[in-house]
């Protein structure tokens, strides 16, 4: 099993490329685990402290438990990938059964800041976009997708988005084997990853 590893800050468009490079793949032969799946179970506390909570800090995630379901992937098994609401701050209690791929793709903001999860990552892949531009991604997503209203953005994005981005995020740059720039597509840097992909399929 190949498994890649796409980081990059909030709206820097992680999701276009997972999409471009699985849509140019044989269909079933590349899972996709989202790293939002695994914020911490949160249901001891009620909505309002969860609201406070700062998810884009690294320890709002169960590392441990995205490390071991890798490995069971890797064993060739299923797991059971939890599902997380951004509406109540919480993961549902739901699952999704995840099959093992000859290629997984991990996909997140800071699944290039725990070592032992690196480790596990054949290829480390950074994306990048302008803080400008992200912003603008984060205000129409979270708006239209999440039930945010304006003011409650901006004031994540500058007390808490902002500052973990730059002390956790960014930094992560340095791990990474490709760095694909956003702000435009990057056909050739995807046209790697897809090649490197294919070999490993052909085997």
């Amino acid at each position: 099993m190949l498994i890649i590893g796409i980081a990059g800050g909030t709206g820097c468009g992680k999701t276009t490329v997972v999409n471009r490079i699985l849509h140019e793949l044989p269909d079933g032969e590349v899972g996709v685990i989202s790293q939002d799946s695994y914020y911490k179970d949160t249901s001891y506390l009620n909505y309002d402290e969860r609201v406070a909570i700062n998810f884009d800090h690294p320890r709002s995630i169960d590392f441990k438990l995205l490390e071991s379901h890798l490995k069971i992937l890797r064993e060739g098994k299923p797991i059971q990938q939890p599902v997380y609401s951004f509406v109540e701050h919480n993961r549902t209690g739901d699952t999704i059964i995840t099959n093992p791929r000859k290629v997984m793709i991990v996909e997140g903001i800071l699944i290039l800041t725990n070592p032992e999860l690196r480790e596990m990552f054949d290829i480390k892949i950074y994306v990048h976009a302008d803080s400008d531009e992200r912003l603008i991604r984060r205000l129409k997503r979270d708006i239209s997708e999440r039930g945010r209203d304006i003011d409650e953005v901006l004031n994540r994005y500058q007390n808490t988005l902002k500052p973990m981005h730059q002390q956790f995020i960014e930094p992560t740059k340095e791990f990474a084997d490709i760095i694909i720039p956003n702000n435009k597509y990057n056909d050739v840097a995807v046209d790697i990853v897809k090649t490197i992909i294919n070999e490993r399929l052909s085997i």
